[in-house]
């Protein structure tokens, strides 16, 4: 009973008291930040394959043409071509990028929900999905250079030979703006994106839990799973013309003589609905939810359990 008791003093002691550092959801900021990289690495790395494909189908050989038109093809063009290790070209940008990226992105996303009221009873639609878009605007301005490079080592025929030597040719070629050149259109659809995923999720996690039950904070990585599953494709159903536009900026000048001569959202999606037809904005949905439909279920399903893992930690410490 004194140990029983002990630990409810140190759980407690672990949500209210932060002893001159701020915790948020009973664990301090670098916390959520250790969670938040695991979290992004491990989703990344394991549907990188699945991303692979969406960015051919969303490239352009030349203009008005689609590389690939159907997953199936796409699949067995890279398979054919060059193998498995095909499929995971740049998987190491994207993982360099994954770990800072989702350690800023998770942290401010918990820090932003404390502040927006989001952590408050009830569905708290507006506070989650600021407290996402403040998040979103965190991430991308660490991910989106790796992001650029990513693509750029994923098409095909890529004339690079490792991501190192892509950065530099990208930077001697395009200078440092190249890099940067779909921020604001990463923003655009990201920001939506995430404000949109982060919402269902909370609000998935009570509905499949039942708010205010006696299970609500014992949700479960299975209510987690399902919760980021449902969560993630349909925020990635719903972003897919803007993530054409995205990629279709990163890739500017490289295997298409294509150049849109704009960095503004609407402009360049006007001009693809106009030589490609409106299809072509949709381009490539299927395979961008099969990867976040899975990626948010694996992403949310590692991060809240090494925030279990790391707050069972402070508590035994504690006692």
């Amino acid at each position: 009973m004194p140990d029983m008791n002990a630990r409810m003093d140190a759980e407690a002691s672990i949500s209210g008291q932060d002893d001159g550092e701020s915790v948020y959801d009973g664990l301090p900021f670098y916390q959520h930040m250790m969670a938040g990289a695991l979290a992004g690495i491990g989703e990344h790395v394991v549907m990188f394959p699945v991303d692979t494909i969406k960015t051919r189908m969303q490239a352009l050989a030349h203009p008005g043409q689609q590389l690939h038109l159907s997953v199936r093809h796409a699949m067995r063009a890279v398979l054919r071509r060059e193998g498995v290790a095909g499929l995971y070209r740049g998987v190491t940008a994207m993982a360099l990028g994954a770990g800072p990226g989702h350690a800023l992105y998770f942290a401010t996303y918990e820090k932003a929900k404390h502040l927006y009221g989001g952590n408050r009873k009830g569905h708290q639609l507006v506070a989650t999905a600021g407290a996402g878009a403040t998040a979103t605007i965190v991430n991308d301005a660490c991910m989106t250079p790796w992001d650029v490079v990513k693509q750029r080592m994923q098409v095909s025929h890529s004339p690079y030979r490792n991501i190192f030597h892509c950065a530099k040719s990208t930077y001697r070629h395009e200078g440092l703006s190249a890099f940067y050149r779909s921020y604001w259109t990463t923003l655009v659809m990201n920001v939506p994106y995430t404000a949109l995923q982060f919402m269902l999720y909370e609000s998935s996690k009570k509905l499949l839990v039942g708010e205010g039950t006696a299970d609500e904070e014992e949700e479960g990585l299975k209510v987690q799973f399902v919760a980021g599953g449902i969560a993630g494709g349909t925020a990635a159903a719903a972003t897919t013309p803007l993530d054409v536009v995205k990629t279709r900026l990163q890739l500017e000048g490289l295997g298409s003589a294509t150049r849109y001569q704009t960095m503004s959202v609407i402009p360049v999606m006007r001009r693809i609905a106009a030589e490609e037809g409106a299809a072509a904005l949709w381009s490539g949905w299927r395979p961008r939810v099969l990867f976040n439909a899975p990626a948010a279920a694996i992403c949310w399903g590692v991060y809240e359990t090494c925030k279990t893992f790391l707050a069972g930690d402070d508590v035994a410490d504690q006692v």
